[in-house]
């Protein structure tokens, strides 16, 4: 399912985010960039932008309020969300708890 478009100058910046974990990149219609991942990954792709190629990076993530991305531009923020430590919080209390659970389970 489409995530989001953005466009920068000629550039057209497509990212996908798919039921099964998969994050795609779209860079003027060409995939740039794929990573399957459950918390959100950080893709590298470059443009070309004045003839010259210029470095980008896209973070796609979760925080309190939902899914955030930051888009980065030769180090240079173009968009930037907030992410909040809330996600990381839950899943490290979701993944303790499971791990005392069965721990208890097996040993008790």
């Amino acid at each position: 399912m489409k995530f989001t478009t953005i466009t920068l100058g000629d550039n057209k910046i497509e990212v996908f985010n798919s039921f099964m974990a998969k994050e795609t990149i779209l860079l003027n219609g060409k995939i740039v960039s794929e990573k399957r991942s459950i918390a959100g990954g950080t893709h590298h792709f470059k443009i070309i932008e004045n003839d010259q190629e210029v470095a980008c990076k896209f973070i796609l993530g979760y925080g309190a309020n939902g899914v955030v991305m930051s888009l980065y531009k030769d180090n240079k923020p173009v968009i930037e969300s907030q992410r909040s430590m809330f996600f990381g919080f839950v899943l490290i209390t979701l993944l303790t708890f499971g791990f005392v659970f069965f721990y208890t389970l097996l040993f008790h």
